[in-house]
């Protein structure tokens, strides 16, 4: 029983931090529907001062305004596209956690890739060399006595 105990706060304690959101109870809107879009797009932008946190997981006070600015955008009647549209005007494609692929983002998109491809370069290159037949050298005179007076035993033996 103490054990299961044990497991349980354990599991509370790592889930619990996943739970979490930074979304003020005084910032949600009322109607669940509109909320619901203010979530998704929220959980789709980037916090411009933590840079790897969605402006819904962010504590900071710019992302906490990018949240207002949201739902504003959404009671003014605003679609989903418009206010995504209007905070790229605004911030750039930085602020969106899966930017478009475009000239601008090759580079962004494309460097894993490039990576993968450079590092199996590297791998076949490396295992090919390794693998390559050494052709054994000829023995020198002084070598083939010497191996003579190993192989052969002594009379003594």
């Amino acid at each position: 029983m103490k054990r299961a105990l044990q497991i349980l706060v354990l599991v509370a304690l790592v889930v619990a931090p996943l739970l979490a959101r930074a979304v003020e109870p005084a910032e949600m809107l009322p109607d669940p529907h509109l909320e619901a879009r203010a979530r998704a797009i929220s959980a789709g932008l980037r916090c411009l001062v933590c840079q790897n946190e969605s402006i819904d997981e962010s504590n900071a006070t710019l992302a906490h305004d990018i949240r207002v600015l949201v739902r504003e955008r959404l009671l003014a009647g605003d679609s989903d596209q418009q206010i995504r549209d209007f905070l790229v005007s605004r911030y750039g494609n930085f602020i969106l956690l899966k930017p478009p692929f475009e000239p601008g983002t090759y580079f962004l998109w494309l460097t894993p890739l490039l990576l993968l491809l450079a590092g199996g370069v590297v791998i076949y290159f490396n295992t090919r060399r390794k693998a390559a037949p050494v052709a054994p050298k000829e023995l020198t005179p002084a070598e083939k006595t010497r191996l003579a007076s190993i192989v052969t035993p002594s009379e003594g033996e």
